[in-house]
């Protein structure tokens, strides 16, 4: 469980970057977050999402 709660909190983290505008800090806190979920089911929606929100700061 906390694990998941981390890993979440990454995401989190990176989506308050972006928000602020530092995209750099963003990308590298999504990398962090996709790498710990690299094994994770793709088919999970918050996965998906946050491979979008990456995507779109690339």
């Amino acid at each position: 469980e906390n694990f998941v709660t981390g890993a979440l909190a990454r995401l989190q983290l990176a989506r308050a970057y972006v928000l602020q505008g530092d995209t750099t800090k963003a990308k590298t806190v999504y990398n962090d977050f996709l790498t710990l979920w690299k094994d994770a089911d793709p088919d999970i929606p918050i996965l998906k999402q946050a491979k979008a929100e990456y995507a779109k700061l690339q």
